[in-house]
């Protein structure tokens, strides 16, 4: 009588995504290791383990910095661990100036509370990376980081449509916007719900309203730095 020995053979294939990305978060997990969030061109929000990025004292990861990542996991469901080489700190320079450091910080957590995970958003990448780099040199801040939030509402899924009114169509005379579509509305139109109305232009106070459409949606709070962010404006 023969016997037939079958083996299972298991192949194990490690993944591995490389980009340049922003290294928005870093939390200690123990007295050596860090877990860290980028925000990557090619393949979006990565979260991973970044070994001894506790006790680094030469190339030290900080949050701000943009560089290269290389994530590295055994299976796609494993955090993963990070090989990061910074190659420029663009929070230094905002970190002189209060306003854009909030600016910055409030940006960082609405990209990591937000974007799910392995998304690629390259031109919200890309318009992050010219938001840091444009807030550290102008004079409007504020309208800077206004424009990227726009961005990343639009991104989500939730652009603003400032063309034409919602109620009939008309092109002037726009100085409202609907809380709950994005969309302009004309003075005529607006008239029988003027107290339920945002006034135009968009300002921070606005999009944090739709800020807070979205994260109720996705069952999240609104990252306190974007709460402090509307609380600052108003004193």
């Amino acid at each position: 009588m023969s016997h037939t020995n079958r083996h299972l053979i298991i192949i194990v294939r490690d993944m591995k995504l490389e980009s340049d990305g922003i290294l928005i978060s870093l939390r200690p997990i123990n007295e050596r290791d860090s877990v860290a969030n980028i925000f990557t061109r090619d393949h979006g929000m990565l979260s991973g383990v970044m070994r001894a990025a506790v006790i680094a004292k030469k190339n030290r990861a900080l949050v701000g910095q943009v560089g290269f990542a290389a994530w590295n996991a055994r299976l796609d469901s494993q955090l993963g661990t990070f090989h990061w080489e910074s190659a420029e700190n663009l929070a230094a320079a905002l970190m002189l100036d209060m306003k854009t450091l909030s600016f910055m910080n409030a940006a960082f957590e609405l990209l990591g509370t937000l974007l799910p995970e392995r998304e690629q958003y390259c031109d919200l990448y890309d318009s992050t990376v010219k938001m840091l780099r444009t807030m550290a040199t102008c004079q409007d801040a504020d309208a800077v980081y206004l424009g990227w939030e726009i961005k990343l509402l639009h991104d989500l899924g939730f652009a603003l449509d400032l063309t034409h009114c919602s109620g009939c169509g008309r092109t002037d005379n726009l100085n409202f916007l609907s809380p709950k579509t994005g969309r302009a509305v004309c003075d005529d139109c607006a008239a029988p719900y003027i107290n339920k109305l945002y006034k135009l232009p968009v300002t921070l106070d606005a999009t944090l309203g739709f800020v807070s459409g979205v994260c109720a949606q996705m069952g999240v709070d609104v990252p306190r730095s974007r709460v402090y962010l509307s609380r600052i404006k108003k004193n």
